[in-house]
């Protein structure tokens, strides 16, 4: 750029105090009036070399250098509101605001028509073309009210916006920026353009006038200083834009500078003989223009900067922070000579700790941006050794987006930076591919990849293989889980070729001497991964997926995916079965591969059907050797899938099968009567147990009703309870195969029209099945009780009377359990799920994922148990166990000791509890009440001891969870009630004064309405402000409590990063009066500088509206404020004005309510216990 000294080269001065801010009205009537009458003059230079035509500014991006003296600063804001001589009898015939306004709002109107049009109302009318833009921008922010000729003539800015303010007669808090919904983003996206196409039609003569632009960022900046949230939003949105596009013009202006100057210098290189003076004397002018011309949009952008960006970037509402931190970022790309600088930059550092995620964002975006571009990288070298800590720690961050933001942020300063990221700085990023969320697991997987490339690069051994060695080596050494799936899954958008090589990992798997053993199984599991990927294209379970359903080009990538994935694999397969097929977790693992092919090309392409056979045979000898249960079961899948009447070599694979299942059948049943009689010695039990093991793992798959093995099974069972004789394996292979056959009974019934006498022999089978598992619920064998009350589950749900209420001939087969079935389920659910007896049994790290395995089963058996509830098997009390032992157990939490006590558990519950009430409340009513008293009798019980004390006293609090749910009839009642069983010491515990507040929280929030609509008057009809909470001291406590630093907005925990030019704020006594206005912290952002004022203090309306010194007043200066009083009642009363604080208050009085989807799905109505013998509080807590 031109030589000067940059723009922005004492913004360390700018951003300290306020004082220097030069559009502070401080010019008196008289000099306006002097200004007014002499008008702007034309600038002769201008005048001259624009008849000489030389070259027009374009627009582009740069400030100019040095700033204005104050005096010059002064005289620039009163030249901007100065007026020249208005012709009374010329008007503007053009477009109006509200045709601005409607084009913007609609969208499909062309911007450059629009601004065409108010050019040429412009040009016909300076002063009407400048009207007709405030009062767009006006009706923009959402103000009704309308700037006229005789307000605009008469009446300073200051004046303007109070006015305005006043006639701001808005009850909601909605403005067209702020409209919830897409018509927010369509009219902030048309408001940016209307302003770029704007500076773009204005850049080459109009922005010189001295006139439209001057005095339309002297509005801008006093309405952006407003407190009326609208009027700060908008403005801001503008005036930043206008800045943008003065940026542009400015590096455009800096670029002819210097192309003149090498012309003039050219031309002085020269003979002075051949010399043309006349062409030397123009480039002189040229220059001359060019230098003024770049002196007055640095005079604006310096006003814009100081007077917008400098306080507005610490705003209150986090919107108007984030649009500072993009134009930021804006001019840090366009304009590098003037703002990429420490003097910029620290505000995106600063940014970085931002606790809204939306200012984050920007910011994070902004420096992408930066460290794009390789020139810029030595001056982010401070910048980088100061932040990147911070910028690590943001890849935890809460918010998915910034994190994923974050981490491709350090992925390009690993790229373009010299240093890039240390090793264990690599590390904290590695884990993020085994994230939950996809985006972030996604970048991950980008920056994981990216350093495999440079791994392989190093290695100069550029080929697929080479990176599955390093991905091989990666997955074993690390020490996070062993899920291969997440990992393929975040290198799928980056590797998607090389994961896809099939033939590379195929070779590496079937050579000799190739990888290690456990490398064989880690690339085998991969391998499976990755083709589960490309058949299917979902993510993992437990990863989120953004968009659901797929679009036909990623369904034709799939199906080709899927052909070569079938292609590939039909003949290599069995190869690979045959190589592992004594490896049980490498043999399941390619057992799932014909899951995801194109089965039909076994029998559409000739040359592939004879690896079916092969297929098969291979499948059947791992069943032979293997007793595994995972192996079992994938051949069982691949069985059912084969099996499946939809291909046509079904009756192939359904053969093969049945001579394997006979000759397992046929096993069983030569050892089963030496097994009946009790001679069968242990090999003979082994063998007849695998046997049926196999057969019950098959039987999930294929109907077993045809082997006759039911009534083999219960003469088994019947036998080894009688004996107490119990072999695990034999007898847990003996309930699957009994409970499969009768559900594959119930399920061929359903399918048929079945005589009487069969639902009879099938409804006694069913009974006496039922009568064994409750037997085989209370033996010591842990895998035989588990199955036995799973089974039972299961099973009374298929028989119950739910599932023939559309087949009434099938009404027979209903079985309802018997009353001690039903205290053996609710007993073993006590006794065996709410445990935790086996749990401090598994204390060491290495029974990790037994544990896993123990939880998952306790689930999967409550699940069951609710089933039967939720169905209408059990009654609804038997849920009773369910609420009392979900979270923990209600007697560990209920101490003997109150002051020990911690219902946190509790409350958590009992809020879910409250949301699953649904949205009547009406159809609620009895029962909630109900629940309320005998919370109450329960609470004040006294104890049998006699003594004084209230044991229970601190349940109120749990119970107030219910009282958002209450009408406001029933919450009268209940506190009367409440009052006549309290005692009255009682009245003032904690606990007792909680519960009063939920049930007053609605009816006092009434009441005060209606008091404050009765005794409120206001003479513009505005709703009353919100209540401020106050410190001791009397002023207005600020919104953050704390620094804005120690509000982390990740999980993790970092150091406190060192800051340039600022001061954390800490707390400090109240000042005296006369400086409280000084000493108030930004609420916005939580980050204080040195010596700034609040932008948003209770003791200040409005800085630029109402500017007065902070010393002591004189008569005349104190007369003048009296008169603005009613500016200030009117402020107060806005109801768009800020109000954190009260918002704080607001939030923390209110209970949060959580959506709950199953409220519109209830079926079923909450028992009362009004009518009850015995309290369901009794029976919770007894």
């Amino acid at each position: 750029m031109a030589s000067g000294g940059p723009v922005l080269d004492s913004l360390e001065e700018f951003d300290s105090s306020d004082s220097g801010s030069i559009y502070e009205p401080q010019i008196n009537a008289r000099k306006k009036k002097q200004k007014t009458t002499s008008g702007p003059q034309p600038k002769k230079s201008r005048r001259n070399a624009t008849a000489r035509g030389t070259p027009s500014v374009s627009s582009s991006t740069n400030p100019s250098p040095g700033e204005p003296s104050p005096q010059g600063q002064a005289h620039y804001q009163a030249r901007s509101r100065s007026i020249p001589e208005r012709n009374t009898n010329e008007r503007n015939q053009g477009i109006s605001a509200k045709e601005i306004y409607d084009a913007i709002c609609s969208g499909k109107a062309a911007i450059v028509t629009v601004v065409d049009e108010w050019l040429d109302s412009y040009k016909q009318s300076r002063e009407g073309g400048l009207l007709v833009l405030i009062n767009f921008i006006v009706q923009s922010c959402g103000c009704k009210g309308v700037v006229t000729r005789e307000m605009f003539d008469s009446m300073q800015n200051a004046e303007i916006i109070s006015t305005l303010t006043k006639e701001f007669n808005e009850t909601s808090g909605n403005y067209p920026l702020s409209t919830p919904g897409p018509q927010m983003k369509h009219f902030k996206a048309g408001l940016s353009e209307f302003s770029r196409v704007l500076m773009r039609s204005c850049r080459n003569s109009i922005i010189y006038d001295e006139y439209i632009f001057p005095s339309l960022l002297a509005l801008l900046t006093g309405l952006s200083d407003s407190q009326v949230r609208a009027f700060r939003h908008t403005s801001t949105l503008l005036a930043l834009k206008v800045m943008t596009g003065l940026v542009e013009v400015a590096v455009t202006v800096s670029v002819q500078l210097q192309t003149t100057q090498r012309q003039i210098d050219t031309e002085k290189s020269k003979n002075p003989q051949i010399r043309a003076s006349d062409k030397l004397e123009e480039l002189h002018a040229t220059i001359s223009e060019l230098k003024e011309n770049r002196e007055e949009v640095c005079s604006m952008m310096n006003a814009t900067f100081r007077g917008v960006f400098v306080h507005r970037y610490r705003d209150l509402l986090p919107d108007i922070r984030a649009i500072c931190i993009e134009e930021l970022g804006v001019w840090l790309n366009k304009d590098p000579e003037d703002f990429l600088n420490d003097g910029c930059l620290k505000y995106l550092g600063w940014t970085l700790f931002d606790k809204q995620s939306a200012v984050r964002l920007q910011c994070v975006r902004a420096l992408q941006g930066l460290y794009k571009e390789k020139e810029f990288i030595g001056r982010l070298e401070l910048f980088t050794s100061r932040f990147k800590e911070r910028m690590l720690s943001m890849v935890l961050d809460k918010e998915p987006d910034v994190a994923v933001e974050a981490v491709n942020l350090l992925l390009l300063i690993q790229l373009m930076t010299e240093e890039g990221l240390s090793e264990e700085e690599c590390g904290r990023i590695y884990p993020l591919v085994y994230a939950a969320h996809r985006g972030l697991a996604s970048a991950g997987g980008a920056f994981l990849y990216n350093k495999f490339q440079s791994l392989i690069a190093q290695e100069n051994n550029n080929n697929n293989a080479a990176f599955f060695h390093v991905l091989i080596a990666f997955y074993t050494q690390n020490e996070f889980h062993e899920h291969g799936a997440y990992l393929v899954d975040s290198l799928w958008s980056v590797a998607g070729s090389e994961l896809r090589d099939w033939e590379t990992m195929s070779a590496l798997l079937l050579q000799d001497a190739g990888l290690m053993y456990e490398e064989e199984g880690v690339l085998l599991e991969l391998m499976m991964c990755a083709v589960r990927q490309a058949a299917q294209g979902t993510p993992p379970v437990g990863r989120s997926h953004a968009r659901k359903i797929a679009s036909m080009k990623e369904k034709k990538v799939q199906e080709q995916d899927r052909s070569r994935i079938t292609t590939h694999f039909i003949p290599i397969l069995p190869q690979l079965l045959a190589k592992y097929s004594a490896d049980a977790k490498k043999v399941s693992l390619l057992l799932k591969a014909p899951l995801y092919f194109d089965l039909e090309m076994y029998s559409s392409t000739q040359w592939l059907k004879k690896y079916l056979d092969l297929l098969l045979s291979q499948v059947c000898g791992v069943v032979e050797k293997h007793t595994d249960s995972t192996v079992l079961q994938a051949c069982a899948q691949l069985a059912n899938t084969l099996c499946s009447e939809n291909y046509t070599f079904s009756s192939r694979a359904h053969l093969a099968f049945s001579q394997l299942l006979d000759d397992l059948v046929e096993c069983f049943n030569s050892y089963f009567a030496e097994i009946l009689q009790g001679g069968a010695d242990k090999d003979d039990t082994y063998s007849a147990a695998t046997a049926l093991k196999k057969i019950a793992v098959f039987s999930s798959a294929k109907d077993p009703t045809g082997w006759k093995l039911f009534d083999s099974c219960l003469q088994l069972l019947n036998s080894r309870l009688e004996s107490l004789d119990l072999h695990t394996e034999l007898t847990v292979s003996a309930l699957k195969c009994a409970g499969f056959h009768l559900m594959w009974a119930k399920v061929n019934v359903d399918k048929s029209k079945p005589k009487a006498a069969e639902l009879k022999h099938l409804k006694k089978d069913m009974n006496t099945f039922c009568r064994i598992c409750q037997r085989c619920l209370s033996v010591d064998k842990t895998r035989i009780r588990d199955e036995a009350f799973e089974l039972l589950c299961d099973l009374l749900l298929l028989y119950s009377q739910a599932s023939v209420r559309s087949e009434p001939a099938l009404q027979p087969l209903v079985h309802l359990p018997s009353v001690s079935l039903c205290s053996e389920l609710a007993s073993f659910l006590l006794d065996h799920v709410f445990t935790e007896e086996e749990d401090a049994e598994l204390c060491d790290e290495r029974e990790e994922e037994i544990k896993m395995t123990l939880f998952q089963k306790r689930r999967r058996q409550l699940a069951g148990y609710c089933k039967l509830v939720l169905y209408g098997v059990l009654d609804l009390s038997a849920a009773t166990n369910v609420f009392k032992h979900y979270s923990k157990l209600f007697s560990e939490m209920l101490t003997d000791d109150p002051s020990q006590q911690d219902p946190t558990e509790i409350r958590d519950l009992a809020k879910k509890l409250a949301m699953t009430f649904g949205i009547d409340l009406h159809r609620i009513r009895k029962p909630l009440v109900a629940l309320h008293l005998d919370g109450i009798k329960f609470a004040f019980r006294v104890p049998e001891d006699g003594s004084k004390q209230l044991p229970n006293a601190d349940f109120l609090e749990i119970l107030s969870e219910f009282s958002f749910k209450l009408l406001q009839q029933d919450r009268v009642v209940i506190s009367g009630f409440l009052k006549s069983e309290c005692p009255a010491a009682a009245l003032c515990w904690p606990s007792v004064k909680h519960y009063e507040c939920s049930l007053a929280s609605r009816s006092a929030a009434r009441l005060k309405e209606q008091e404050v609509a009765a005794g409120a008057v206001s003479q513009h009809d505005t709703p009353q402000p919100k209540r401020r909470r106050t410190t001791a001291g009397g002023s207005t406590s600020s919104t953050t409590k704390g620094p804005w630093l120690e509000s982390s907005s990740i999980h993790s925990r970092m150091n406190t990063p060192v800051l340039t030019s600022t001061v954390q704020k800490r707390a400090a006594p109240p000042p005296p009066p006369t400086q409280v206005r000084a000493a108030e912290s930004d609420a916005g952002s939580g980050l204080a500088e040195v010596e700034s004022e609040d932008e948003f203090s209770s003791g200040m309306l409005m800085r630029k509206v109402n500017p007065t010194k902070r010393g002591r007043l004189n008569s005349a200066q104190t007369a003048a404020a009296r008169d603005k009083e009613d500016v200030a009642s009117h402020l107060t009363l806005l109801s768009l004005i800020e109000d954190d604080i009260s918002e704080r208050e607001e939030g923390e009085d209110e209970p949060e309510i959580e959506d709950s989807d199953n409220e519109s799905q209830s079926s079923y109505t909450l028992p009362s216990t009004r009518h009850t013998s015995v309290s369901v509080l009794d029976e919770l807590f007894d």
